[in-house]
């Protein structure tokens, strides 16, 4: 399984840095819209629709909210996202209790609309800031930082779990690795253009909410494929399962992260 994860990462990683990197913003956001309709297709059988009709009108409606959206005020938009993982976080902390409030299939796909898409309007709007995409990559970054970080932390030392009712193999241990990695990386980033004490320290704690953040999206996803009663969400990408299961965590960190950069004005 390890073997196969790196073997795919190997891949994956430099095509989709490269995309971040050379892509026109247009394109950019065209690509990443087909890359949230798959996961679209696959959030529809989290909702339990099985059938290829329902799931390919999901994608596609998935894909026209998107289209639709992009003159909403990223302000608006943003704060409703930061809204709804404020409940997403209610939800898995009161797992299973709160199961009964994820029985409705229609209801489970509205929450698909309120993670994917505004994660396609904040990482479109990183792209139009930042053509050279280097505020992407950062992102980006940390959040890969933060998954190996967990993974050997919690591989190596997990002891104590953090959430076992949602995703009995993630571990505070995990956490704590993944958090460490995380600001090594930003501390590397803030090193290398020699930003302020002010606004190294904001860097360093935009990291931590970007980590806390994404652990959610990892949950939330883990608290759905529990009661749909399934390990992942597909098997397109060898050693790790589906679209879905690889962008999990950035659905919630991203809007995060650029609302904080439109709020702080960079």
């Amino acid at each position: 399984m390890l073997k196969q994860r790196i073997l795919t990462a190997v891949v994956l990683a430099p095509l989709a840095l490269a995309s971040v990197i050379f892509l026109p913003p247009t394109a950019f956001s065209v690509l990443i819209a087909l890359v949230i309709m798959l996961a679209a297709w696959e959030w529809a059988n989290l909702s339990g629709f099985e059938d290829a009709v329902t799931r390919l009108g999901y994608a596609v409606l998935t894909g026209v909210a998107c289209w639709f959206v992009q003159g909403v005020s990223a302000y608006l938009l943003l704060a409703v996202s930061i809204v709804w993982w404020l409940i997403a976080f209610a939800l898995v902390k009161g797992y299973p209790v709160s199961a009964k409030f994820c029985h409705s299939r229609l209801l489970r796909l509205v929450m698909g609309l309120l993670t994917l898409v505004p994660a396609w309007f904040a990482l479109s709007k990183l792209k139009f800031h930042d053509q050279q995409g280097w505020t992407i990559m950062l992102v980006f970054l940390l959040v890969w930082a933060a998954d190996v970080g967990a993974y050997f932390a919690g591989k190596n030392l997990g002891r104590h779990k953090l959430a076992e009712r949602v995703s009995p193999k993630k571990t505070i241990e995990g956490l704590v690795g993944g958090l460490l990695m995380s600001l090594l990386v930003a501390a590397c980033v803030g090193l290398y253009h020699d930003l302020s004490f002010a606004r190294g320290m904001g860097l360093l704690l935009l990291s931590v909410a970007v980590v806390l953040v994404s652990v959610l999206g990892d949950l939330f996803e883990s608290m759905l494929k529990r009661e749909r009663g399934i390990k992942d969400s597909s098997n397109l990408l060898p050693g790790h399962g589906g679209v879905l299961d690889r962008i999990d965590s950035l659905t919630a960190a991203i809007p995060v992260f650029t609302l904080a950069l439109i709020v702080a004005g960079s």
